[in-house]
């Protein structure tokens, strides 16, 4: 590890640091636009310029320049300061004057660093050029005026998402960044590209003079789009979420969210449900929530009661519909709305046990029935890591465009019984071998079969270095289903075993992927927070708050429990989830044990202590023997990456990117 001096203070760096990395370590500031910690090193706005001796007599970028034994670093000369004065000087030549109607203001790298290392005025009398709009699609905006070539944009595209969609053209004062061919960015992590601008060139488009930073409340959530658990700031002004953005966790999102977490938050104030209804002659009408009680009261269900649990939920949700229905007497609960049905005695069996970063460390990989770029972007990125990092990936299902490469062995599950010999080799001969299993492969013996191999390639091992490696990993859809795993969500028979009880009372927590045509004996009860599927096929509503508007615990899809805050107040008279079965349980004349959310949550814990821990549950790394064959064709389950829930469904912005740039083409062709 070099030893160097900076501004007089002595200090061990790791080795392969830079000196601006150096710099940052003895707690020094330096400004930079075209460095970022996650992309690789460009050198190209030189606003981190620094005096470094032995060396030459002039400022040097340190993000690019390699921290050496016995250097002596200025970041505070009188030749720094004069340098980083020229360099701000240089970038604001063409930048428009326009911070008042610049999006940016108030989160502006360039106002920041402006102030804080420019001159405070411009010898520069020429006219600015100006550069044309460039179309980036419906999500991202551009002023590409303010553009100041720090590409941070196009390495994310190459090198995070794996896609050239953004590139440079020409050269000196008149490059220009742009997506080929003016066409929109199609990718689903496109809009990162919106928080890695320094300056105003990206934009968000559907948050365009919305609000200010400073008008907005900021609140800790978890991302409930998919089964990740993103980490997200939420904000909003009053009761209506303006707009949402990533929070950094390096061990589940890094620093990126996926489009559809970021912009599905229109969807929350459309097609709400803000009052109870009744169906009366066939016809949903308004009531009052008295009347929907005693409507439900009534039937008296007794022990003939089942509750589905969508894809949304938090924890807390879940457990009080578990109490409610436990205290009629009943046991029927489900969250697998689409009728899949596998084992889920070892919850190891049944989860991500590599981690999600983890699985950046794997060298041989076996994907069974997962488009993983649609079904979860984030992984996706991990993926791409692995990947340059010399992994071996291998996928069974339809093919699909992936951005990191890897081999299609084929559509059927009965692959798995016989893998070439070079898979079988690969995954034989790697140190950190892991399977992958999706959605659309766990049924028909896909998991049986899989957890087989696991056990024939030993994906659970101990490594050399001490720790031990667990390769087996089930990729769930659901925010809520680990959870709901965790608290019992799952019969033997699935969403079958239910129908087959014909229950009196299905209590729909959100659950809008169930075919209610098979429960059409029972009285359907929709708590929920949008008019989408379950409401039309629902008996009685009740209006009940989305993840924005109540605290809440969430388990992802590798077993990690995170809890959100609430941001808003839900709309009309929809209340807390939690609220509403409790209200249920009096109209039912039972008791379920708590009378506050405080008590909820204790209950909760009291009954799974994992839920209690933030971090990683521990489910233990013994997994089943497995075995059987597994056959069928696979067919992945997620069609439009922008409509797979209600809030989304109901989103403006999600059907508008549908719309272009999933079925741009065929809307086009359907005109001529």
């Amino acid at each position: 590890m070099p030893k160097v001096t900076v501004d007089g203070v002595e200090l061990e760096v790791p080795a392969g640091a830079t000196v601006l990395q150096a710099c940052e370590l003895a707690g020094k500031e330096i400004p930079r636009f075209c460095y970022h910690e996650r992309l690789s090193i460009a050198g190209n706005c030189r606003m981190c310029l620094v005096e470094v001796k032995p060396g030459p007599p002039k400022p040097q970028a340190s993000c690019a320049l390699p921290a050496g034994e016995g250097q002596e670093i200025r970041t505070d000369s009188e030749m720094v300061k004069k340098a980083r004065e020229g360099v701000m000087e240089f970038l604001l030549i063409n930048h428009p004057l326009d911070c008042p109607i610049c999006d940016q203001g108030g989160e502006c790298d360039l106002q920041d660093q402006s102030v804080a290392y420019g001159r405070g005025g411009s010898r520069y009398h020429e006219h600015k050029r100006a550069v044309t709009e460039k179309n980036m699609g419906p999500l991202i905006k551009t002023t590409m005026t303010r553009c100041i070539h720090c590409t941070r944009c196009v390495r994310f595209s190459e090198e995070i998402a794996g896609v050239d969609e953004i590139g440079a053209f020409y050269r000196g004062e008149t490059m220009q960044i742009s997506t080929y061919l003016e066409q929109a960015a199609k990718h689903e992590m496109s809009a990162n590209v919106i928080d890695l601008c320094p300056v105003g060139a990206l934009t968000s488009r559907p948050y365009a003079f919305e609000a200010r930073p400073w008008e907005l409340k900021k609140t800790l959530g978890i991302d409930v789009s998919d089964a990740i658990g993103a980490n997200i700031r939420i904000d909003s002004r009053g009761r209506e979420v303006l707009r949402v953005l990533p929070r950094v966790n390096d061990d589940v999102n890094e620093e990126w969210i996926s489009d559809k977490a970021r912009y599905m938050v229109d969807g929350l104030v459309k097609r709400r449900l803000d009052k109870p209804y009744l169906r009366r002659d066939g016809k949903l009408v308004a009531a009052t929530w008295n009347e929907a009680f005693e409507a439900i009261a009534t039937l008296k269900p007794g022990k003939s009661i089942a509750a589905v649990a969508g894809d949304m939920l938090d924890c807390e949700t879940m457990f009080a519909a578990k109490k409610l229905v436990g205290a009629l007497g009943s046991d029927l609960l489900e969250g697998r709305q689409t009728g899949m049905d596998y084992d889920t005695s070892s919850l190891a069996a049944v989860n991500f046990n590599s981690t999600l970063s983890g699985i950046e460390t794997a060298d041989a990989i076996l994907i069974v029935g997962s488009n993983v770029r649609v079904e979860a972007p984030l992984v996706n990125v991990r993926l791409r890591k692995a990947v340059k990092r010399g992994a071996k990936v291998f996928l069974i299902g339809p093919k699909w465009e992936t951005t990191f490469g890897g081999e299609f062995l084929g559509d059927d599950l009965s692959v798995l019984g016989n893998l070439p010999a070079h898979v079988s080799e690969a995954l034989k001969g790697a140190t950190r071998p892991a399977i992958i299993v999706g959605g659309a492969g766990l049924g028909r013996g896909g998991l049986e079969a899989s957890l087989a191999l696991a056990s024939e390639f030993k994906l659970v091992r101990d490594l050399e270095d001490g720790t031990k490696w667990n390769g087996f990993n089930v990729l769930h859809m659901a925010a809520s289903r680990m959870g709901g795993l965790m608290l019992g969500y799952a019969q033997k028979g699935g969403i079958a075993d239910l129908v087959a009880a014909k229950p009196k009372v299905l209590l729909s927590l959100g659950a809008d992927e169930v075919d209610y045509t098979r429960f059409a004996d029972s009285m359907i009860v929709y708590i929920g927070h949008h008019g989408d599927k379950g409401a039309h096929a629902a008996d009685v509503i009740l209006p009940a708050s989305a993840y924005t508007e109540k605290a809440g615990t969430y388990v992802n899809t590798e077993g990690r429990v995170q809890w959100a805050d609430k941001a808003v107040f839900a709309p009309g008279d929809a209340r807390e989830d939690w609220t509403i079965l409790r209200a249920l349980a009096d109209a039912f004349g039972v008791s379920v044990g708590f009378d506050s959310f405080e008590e909820l949550r204790a209950a909760m814990i009291s009954e799974v202590p994992a839920l209690g821990i933030e971090g990683l549950a521990d489910y233990g790394s013994d997994l089943p023997a497995g075995g059987g064959s597994a056959a069928g064709q696979i067919a992945y389950p997620v069609k439009d990456f922008y409509m797979t829930n209600p809030i989304a469904r109901a989103s403006a912005t999600m059907q508008q990117c549908s719309a272009e740039l999933l079925h741009g083409e065929e809307i086009a062709e359907a005109a001529e």
